[in-house]
């Protein structure tokens, strides 16, 4: 299996748009990153469209979910303002 998306693979996902800036546009608007091979063809990486169009989870970042530090937050503010402060435990 190819690392991208057939031309044939394309076509049919496309049906009946054959132009390529027509299929194109309609691969962005499915919410594919879509590029473009040399000869004007729409390019999409196979995993990449698994993923959109297959309904897999999105992957997060743990770092980002997190709940931010208040008590470091309280004695950031604190500090900044020239007082003395403990850190409190959660």
């Amino acid at each position: 299996m190819s690392l991208y998306l057939t031309d044939s693979e394309i076509s049919d996902i496309c049906d009946p748009l054959t132009r390529p800036s027509a299929q194109v546009r309609y691969l962005r608007s499915l919410g594919l990153v879509v590029n473009l091979k040399p000869n004007g063809r729409p390019l999409v990486i196979r995993s990449h469209f698994e993923a959109v169009l297959g309904g897999l989870p999105a992957k997060r970042d743990d770092a980002l979910t997190e709940a931010p530090n208040e008590s470091a937050l309280i004695l950031h503010f604190k500090a900044r303002d020239g007082k003395k402060a403990k850190l409190q435990p959660a």
